[in-house]
């Protein structure tokens, strides 16, 4: 059940990072100067954007059962996947540059989790 807690996390901390950066892209010109509280506030309204809120408070509840389950040094780990699904959906979804230094950067980080999960502690 532990890991289920993981995946979820991992999951809507995912579905956070990706929305807000949709919603960023799309409302450019209210994070663009004037930077002001308004544009701010306005952006923070939209549905979207509190969707991706509500994703990082429903992956704090999961990582909170998960910690519950296992050692932090054991799970702990794995959030590092957070890094390989954002880097990857960001490539396909915003088209965002996926060069060799990434992808063997997100191989190392992958391999990293192995190494870890396998870990006796």
């Amino acid at each position: 059940m532990a890991y289920l807690f993981i995946a979820l996390t991992i999951l809507l901390t995912v579905y956070g990072q990706l929305v807000l950066k949709w919603q960023v892209g799309l409302h450019q010109h209210l994070m663009g100067p004037p930077f002001s509280i308004p544009n701010i506030v306005a952006l923070l309204m939209k549905p979207w954007v509190i969707s991706g809120f509500v994703a990082a408070f429903g992956a704090s509840l999961c990582w909170m059962a998960a910690i519950s389950r296992l050692p932090l040094s054991r799970a702990y780990p794995f959030m590092s996947m957070n890094f390989v699904v954002v880097v990857l959906l960001a490539a396909w979804l915003f088209h965002e540059r996926l060069d060799v230094y990434k992808l063997v950067g997100t191989a190392i980080i992958v391999a990293g989790v192995i190494v870890l999960s396998r870990s006796a502690g």
